[in-house]
């Protein structure tokens, strides 16, 4: 039987805990085949249990989440096939969003993108796995949302809430690595050239060549049980994700 889908837009409870998710999801915060539990969501969010319901049924309908037996929630843990099929999607996409981007930086968004690379080195440097997978998550999504492109960046967000849970698996096992500089600062070096094939060119290599590891790690696990990692505290990530109102 079909599920009537709640509607949804940013000024409304529902729409505040599905962006807040939505969020959380993209930037690896929830591990792949986790369960996600009503109350606990409802009381960390501070609202009532109805819109993170409702919010999860959305989510449910973009692909992210999964209803089982039973009424409960898992997030979606996708097979190597299906990561792969959207890896194709975001290597067409991601950088025509960068390029889209370009006409409308400038110096302060510069600084932006500098700052939130310099978080994700110093977060490897210390380990810190959470706050690195968050500030990937902010690097690329200040870039693509500063296209202006709301239907290009919608696509691309709907990408990485399926394939976000799995961004835990990156550290330590799919490290990112590079064969010069990180392929950020190509980004950011194309960006102050105002070069749109550099830019095309370096946010393509920094899925392919920065993703080399991750995605060896993903066909060594594709089909077994794998031991959860471990449930990393939303503490240490230095970015506060998107407030709720209070019921």
């Amino acid at each position: 039987m079909a599920i009537e889908q709640p509607s949804v837009t940013r000024t409304s409870l529902t729409g505040q805990v599905y962006h807040t998710l939505r969020d959380r999801l993209m930037s690896g915060r929830f591990q792949p085949g986790e369960r996600l539990k009503i109350k606990e969501l409802a009381a960390d969010l501070e609202v009532s249990e109805t819109p993170v319901r409702e919010a999860i049924l959305l989510l449910a309908n973009d692909g992210a989440i999964e209803m089982k037996a039973g009424y409960y929630f898992l997030t979606r843990r996708l097979s190597l096939a299906e990561y792969m099929e959207i890896r194709r999607l975001r290597l067409l996409l991601e950088p025509m969003a960068a390029v889209e981007a370009l006409p409308h930086v400038d110096a302060d968004f510069i600084a932006d993108l500098e700052r939130t690379h310099a978080t994700l080195v110093r977060a490897e440097q210390e380990k810190d796995y959470p706050q690195a997978v968050q500030s990937n998550f902010d690097f690329h999504f200040l870039l693509y949302r500063r296209s202006g492109m709301g239907q290009l960046t919608d696509i691309l967000e709907r990408l990485w809430i399926q394939a976000g849970p799995l961004l835990n698996y990156l550290y330590p096992h799919g490290h990112p690595t590079y064969h010069g500089d990180h392929q950020h600062q190509q980004i950011i070096a194309a960006i102050k050239a105002g070069n749109p094939q550099a830019l095309k060119t370096a946010v393509e290599q920094d899925l392919i060549e920065g993703g080399e590891q991750f995605i060896n790690y993903l066909a060594s696990i594709d089909g077994k049980d794998v031991e959860p990692v471990k449930k990393s505290s939303t503490k240490s990530v230095r970015r506060a994700p998107r407030k709720t109102a209070r019921k």
